[in-house]
């Protein structure tokens, strides 16, 4: 444990409503939720103002339900656009302290100040002063700020006083501060694994962190050890700096995925397998021009009514990178996890391809000549890919796209966003 660094998480409030507020202030002190499109079924809360929470909106609700709940509330629809810009200049603000800043999204970041203190007296606490002070003067936007000597703790300090707070978190009074929280307050305890924990007796972070290794480890075998690790505050994991030119951070790819929520409920395999293919081939797009290959392929649906999720996966036989083999895998995948024929209707559908591997590792041959078929597939892809870059993503489509009203207007590369680089990477 280094507890000399200093890491600073700054995570700004209400990020959509809070970029919607700075646009037009008229709005601010009030109600207000940016919600998906209602015509088009993206009728979802993704970002709530603090007046509509207190009111009881809760993201991912429904609108109408928030309407329910808070009849006087104001509804405006996203702008991502807008959102990455205000994104862009908060990094630009951040950039002036320290080179090393590392996004958690478009409204989160680590900054590691540790050797850049004394742009602001010599003091990491003044340096997060600054930067919570400049945010609403120079964004409209405030934000809170963790400072620790890990990412973990620092994370979890800005979470700690919202909205526009400022939590140091210590050696000294960690205990104090962060162990008496539950359980899920760390970050990667999802619900699962904090069911688990709390079904052993473990519900807070410091029982958590007290606990004998051997049966954290036995409960959630190698990723027990690792949150164990973060509960003690042994994170060591670097701060890994924005690189503009490449619009990511530098990192290892660990997985590639996208998905939508659809503008219908999803009612049949038929329609499902489009949108299962629509999704699909966005990823096989991204795994060739990263030059990866996954062993992996995994597929997830919405549960239309309930809004709860799951999730399906299988291990490939050979490593591939081809649109066929990746929608296929997946489109089964999602026929045999969720009954449509029975009822089920899914609300959102994804895709995603794991356990990668550079594209051009070692492949066994065979007599029947299936690698040379592939080898012609990957030719056939890569003519697509270099057509869609030329003249737009809707150069080339399905079929199928173009025989349902409901998918043709959908662009897969373009407007869905990878999920988000896993910390681990």
């Amino acid at each position: 444990m280094d507890a000399h660094r200093r890491i600073l998480h700054v995570d700004m409030n209400c990020f959509y409503a809070s970029v919607e507020m700075a646009e037009n202030p008229s709005l601010r002190g009030k109600p207000l939720v940016v919600g998906g499109d209602e015509e088009s079924r993206h009728g979802i809360v993704l970002t709530a103002s603090y007046p509509a929470k207190r009111r009881g909106i809760k993201t991912a609700m429904t609108l109408n339900e928030a309407r329910r709940i808070c009849p006087d509330a104001i509804v405006v629809p996203p702008r991502y656009g807008l959102y990455m810009a205000y994104s862009r200049r908060a990094r630009e603000l951040y950039n002036q302290y320290t080179d090393l800043v590392e996004p958690f999204g478009l409204d989160e970041a680590w900054l590691d100040v540790t050797n850049s203190v004394s742009l602001a007296g010599g003091s990491a606490e003044l340096v997060a002063r600054e930067i919570s002070e400049r945010m609403p003067m120079e964004l409209g936007c405030t934000v809170s700020v963790g400072l620790s000597w890990n990412k973990i703790f620092a994370k979890f300090g800005s979470d700690y006083d919202k909205p526009d707070g400022l939590t140091v978190i210590t050696p000294k009074n960690m205990e104090a501060l962060v162990w008496p929280a539950a359980v899920r307050e760390l970050l990667y305890v999802g619900p699962a694994t904090g069911r688990k924990l709390n079904a052993n007796g473990i519900y807070t972070i410091g029982e958590l962190a007290r606990a004998d290794d051997y049966a954290i480890k036995r409960l959630l075998g190698k990723m027990g050890e690792v949150l164990q690790s973060f509960a003690r505050g042994l994170d060591n994991a670097p701060v890994r700096p924005f690189v503009p030119t490449r619009g990511d951070i530098e990192h290892e790819v660990k997985g590639v995925g996208n998905g939508i929520t659809t503008p219908f409920d999803v009612c049949d395999e038929r329609t499902a397998r489009q949108v299962v293919w629509l999704m699909g081939e966005s990823v096989a797009q991204r795994l060739r021009a990263h030059g990866l290959a996954a062993r992996t392929v995994s597929a997830y649906a919405r549960d239309a009514h309930t809004l709860s999720g799951a999730s399906r996966q299988t291990t490939l036989e050979r490593p591939t990178q081809l649109t066929r083999e990746i929608c296929k895998t997946a489109a089964r995948l999602v026929c045999e996890g969720w009954d449509f024929a029975h009822g089920y209707k899914a609300r959102a559908l994804g895709v995603r391809a794991s356990n990668l591997v550079p594209a051009n590792t070692w492949t066994q041959l065979d007599v029947f000549g299936i690698e040379q078929k592939r080898q012609r597939e990957l030719e056939l892809d890569q003519t697509i890919d270099g057509l869609r870059a030329r003249f737009g993503n809707h150069a080339v489509r399905r079929l199928s796209e173009l025989s349902d009203g409901r998918l043709s207007a959908i662009d897969a590369q373009k407007d869905n966003v990878v999920h988000p680089v896993s910390y681990f990477a």
